[in-house]
């Protein structure tokens, strides 16, 4: 949610894409000749299909299907897709390497001038994303691999362009020589795991070569066709290594804006499960992510279990809330408050959800 609000106030459209299309789709991508290796292919009615490994073919069909005028440009198409690579067994891990992921996708089609102020605009977007999450990068242009298509020229020009935006944002970063895609040259954001190993993350990719294979093109003020220069970019990289980063970043111990279960309610017996369920409903009436727990184990149990499950907040209600209209807090911290109003409680955690504030702070010792 917290992306998609991004890309669409940057007016990114979102779009779907086939999971599995036609070789031939693959074929004019560059795809099937650099990558058939790591495909999932299939047989089907003696046609030869593949599963997806990249969005990109796709959206560059989708700006096929209609006429641009240099005034429509930049397009920006965005795409939570699934995509399949059949990695080797022994280079599967975890959640960092797997055989079908998603990634925040996004492909812009731009004129040549409008390289520079996009790529900026979207490494804006990605700073932001990461100051949020508090993450710590490193930052690396890759330049052209030995499996590649398109010219030297066109190489030279994407990866000057790309070295000329770090610059200007005076960024750091590590050259990464040969490492791009095999379609142009990116700007990479590496996460290091709990082992100290490198991942990749969010991107932004230059690409002069598939809109040439698609002959993708748009109307100029001077009324000739023109070809668009097409940029790829994730603020995320893909939801599953993003979520590996993150659980070992904050320890499961995720901020209340981010918490699966963001308040769990224990009743300390089923005398108090109406109340407990009305406290609910007003937290759910509040977008809050609220669950009971309702078997029936010791107060002592439940708060371990919410401990150990990392719940960010514990409210527990008995005979005495129930009649007085109140309720006990409880954050991870260990930290406890009785007699509490559960507007005042709610009040607090709305603002702590809008701040993305990283700690419960409802039992700071200032409030």
């Amino acid at each position: 949610s917290y992306v998609t609000e991004m890309n669409l106030e940057e007016d990114y459209e979102y779009v779907e894409t086939p999971h599995l299309f036609r070789t031939e789709l693959w074929k004019q991508s560059g795809h099937y000749d650099n990558y058939v290796d790591d495909m999932f292919l299939l047989d089907v009615n003696d046609e030869e299909y593949g599963l997806k490994p990249m969005n990109c073919p796709g959206h560059a069909t989708i700006f096929n299907q209609a006429s641009w005028s240099y005034r429509d440009l930049p397009v920006r198409y965005a795409e939570n897709g699934k995509v399949y690579r059949k990695e080797q067994r022994g280079e599967l891990s975890g959640l960092s390497r797997v055989w079908a992921f998603t990634i925040d996708d996004g492909h812009l089609f731009v004129r040549p001038e409008q390289i520079e102020s996009e790529v900026d605009d979207i490494m804006d977007m990605i700073n932001e994303v990461l100051e949020t999450f508090d993450l710590d990068y490193e930052v690396q242009l890759a330049t052209r691999p030995e499996k590649s298509v398109g010219s030297d020229e066109i190489w030279e020009k994407a990866e000057n362009q790309l070295e000329s935006v770090l610059e200007n944002s005076k960024m750091d970063y590590d050259l990464e020589a040969g490492d791009g895609a095999f379609y142009g040259p990116k700007i990479d954001f590496a996460f290091s795991d709990a082992l100290g190993r490198k991942w990749d993350g969010p991107t932004v990719q230059l690409d002069f070569n598939m809109p040439e294979r698609f002959d993708l093109s748009y109307t100029g003020a001077d009324n000739e066709d023109h070809r668009p220069v097409m940029i790829h970019r994730a603020l995320y990289g893909s939801f599953e290594r993003f979520f590996m980063v993150l659980i070992e970043h904050f320890n499961g111990k995720f901020p209340l804006w981010l918490a699966p279960e963001q308040v769990r309610i224990l009743p300390i017996s089923d005398d108090e499960l109406g109340y407990a369920h009305r406290l609910k409903n007003n937290l759910e009436d509040n977008d809050f992510r609220v669950d009971i727990e309702d078997r029936s184990w010791t107060l002592g149990r439940k708060i371990r279990e919410a401990q150990t499950d990392r719940v960010p907040y514990m409210l527990i209600v008995g005979g005495d809330e129930v009649e007085d209209g109140t309720i006990s807090v409880r954050d991870r911290k260990e930290r406890e408050a009785q007699d509490v109003d559960p507007e005042a409680f709610v009040d607090h955690l709305v603002d702590e959800r809008a701040d993305k504030r990283e700690e419960p702070t409802f039992l700071d010792e200032s409030e």
